[in-house]
C-alpha cells in the first residue's frame, strides 16, 4: 500500500476534497502527472480535464476541472480550480453549453492568437466530453 498524503481540491464555490490519498492524477498544462507522497515540490497550471483521486480508504473518485493551478509539496497537494465538479454530478447540458460557447469564441476571434487560444480550449472541452460521457 502506498504512503498517504493530504490532497485538497478547491473551487471558488467550495472545498470538494480534503482527505488522505494514495495518489492523484492531475491534467497539468504540460501533460498528465501522477502525484504521490514525497513528490518533489512543483507548481503547475492545470488545463481542463479529469482529476483522478485514489483515497487512502480505497476506491477511486473523479472530478472535472476547468483550469486552475496545483501546488505540490512532499507532504501534500492543493489544486485550486477555476471550476470543478464531481464526474458523477456532471450536467450534460452545462458541458454542451460550454462547448457551444467555445465554438462561438473561435468564430468571433479577432486575431490569430485569440483564435488559437479559443481552438485549444475547444479541443480540451471536446476531449473532456469524450473522456467522461459515454457515447
Amino acid at each position: 500500500m502506498a504512503e498517504a498524503f493530504k490532497f485538497e481540491l478547491v473551487s471558488p464555490e467550495r472545498l470538494l476534497v480534503s482527505q488522505a490519498v494514495e495518489s492523484v492524477v492531475i491534467p497539468g498544462a504540460e501533460g498528465e502527472m501522477t502525484v504521490m507522497a514525497n513528490h518533489a515540490p512543483v507548481m503547475t497550471t492545470v488545463k481542463p480535464g479529469v482529476v483522478t483521486v485514489k483515497p487512502a480508504s480505497g476506491g477511486e473518485e473523479r472530478y472535472v476541472v476547468f483550469g486552475g493551478f496545483a501546488d505540490i509539496l512532499p507532504s501534500g497537494c492543493t489544486l485550486l480550480a477555476e471550476s470543478a465538479v464531481a464526474v458523477r454530478d456532471i450536467d450534460r447540458a452545462d458541458l454542451a453549453r460550454r462547448i457551444q460557447e467555445a465554438r462561438e469564441d473561435v468564430a468571433d476571434a479577432k486575431d490569430d492568437q485569440g483564435r488559437t487560444k479559443a481552438e485549444q480550449f475547444l479541443a480540451q472541452l471536446t476531449t473532456l466530453e469524450g473522456a467522461i460521457l459515454p457515447a
